[in-house]
């Protein structure tokens, strides 16, 4: 009878799997001995002038934009690259460019979309040697890989092919909110699979990533309420020789949900301690999608869902 069912709702079978590895994770935590949350990193304001982008609105071609876009500095330029879309949850989800000097006041690109050829939302960017790379949702929150040489004309390059431990396939459904680390000539993939758990893969190539940990998430949500319900990656950074990382959560309690940007870190990019001061933003606030980015003298944190925001550091 057992396999019957399986066989009738394979859907039902990976979703439970999905919730098996989630528990077993519990067990794989980290110590927070040695670990540290610089205040640099988890203390700021809200920009007096925010909004410091938003959607143009009726009449264009980013009606709004959404979920995580991406800012990248490069010497004293800032790179803004956005999803905008007709505003309906249908809408083909297009990839916006805007630039600037001071990462506050931006230029669109007069190119926009710069690329709609398929579905682009929730990415980001990494620049390795002279080429731009962008992991992104695709369609049904499949993620991809781009790449440009100017960072304005894109290429899809595939889907990408995640494997279990043992080199299989993982299980079919959304793999999302695609976060990439590169490091010692190894690419590492923090993914998330419906918001329930972050993943880490691994890959050489970037052709195959291979899942870590025993196929096991390395951040789950909880225990408490701001990110409770739901977590996705959204930056990886190394700081003093500590790896840590930007995610945003939502408490279970909450309808409709409001989103926290928060913390988290860790030594060997598996085993994460979430900060005690957690969220780096108040739910009330709804500010999802953050990025810690160095201006040169600091970190400022950016989130960018809606809309796009600035905080920056406290001073006391």
């Amino acid at each position: 009878m057992a396999k019957i069912v399986l066989k009738a709702c394979p859907e039902l079978f990976h979703h439970c799997l999905l919730l098996l590895s989630i528990i077993l994770s519990v067990s794989n935590t980290a110590s927070a001995e040695d670990i540290v949350f610089p205040k640099v990193l988890t203390h700021f304001v809200p920009y007096q002038n925010n909004p410091i982008f938003e959607a143009e609105g009726p009449g264009h071609w980013d009606v709004k934009i959404r979920e995580r876009g991406w800012i990248l500095k490069e010497g004293n330029f800032y790179h803004m690259w956005f999803t905008g879309y007709d505003g309906t949850r249908a809408g083909l989800k297009m990839l916006g460019y805007a630039y600037s000097c001071d990462g506050i006041h931006w230029t669109r690109s007069p190119c926009n979309p710069i690329y709609k050829d398929h579905w682009v939302e929730d990415m980001m960017v990494i620049k390795q040697g002279n080429i731009y790379h962008m992991f992104a949702e695709g369609k049904h929150d499949i993620a991809q890989h781009l790449t440009s040489t100017d960072a304005i004309n894109w290429k899809r390059v595939r889907p990408l092919d995640v494997r279990l431990a043992n080199g299989s396939p993982i299980p079919k459904g959304p793999y999302g909110t695609p976060t990439v680390w590169y490091e010692d000539g190894h690419w590492y993939l923090f993914y998330e699979r419906r918001d329930a758990g972050i993943w880490l893969a691994r890959s050489t190539d970037l052709k195959v990533w291979t899942n870590l940990n025993e196929d096991r998430p390395v951040l789950i949500p909880g225990p408490n309420a701001y990110d409770q319900k739901m977590i996705a990656t959204n930056q990886i950074l190394k700081y003093q020789g500590v790896y840590y990382m930007i995610y945003h959560g939502t408490a279970a309690a909450q309808k409709p949900s409001l989103w926290t940007t928060n913390i988290a870190a860790s030594k060997d990019l598996i085993h994460w301690v979430k900060y005690s001061g957690n969220p780096l933003t108040p739910s009330s606030a709804n500010q999802s999608s953050g990025l810690l980015i160095p201006d040169g003298k600091r970190f400022r944190l950016y989130t960018m869902h809606n809309q796009v925001d600035l905080h920056l550091p406290q001073e006391h």
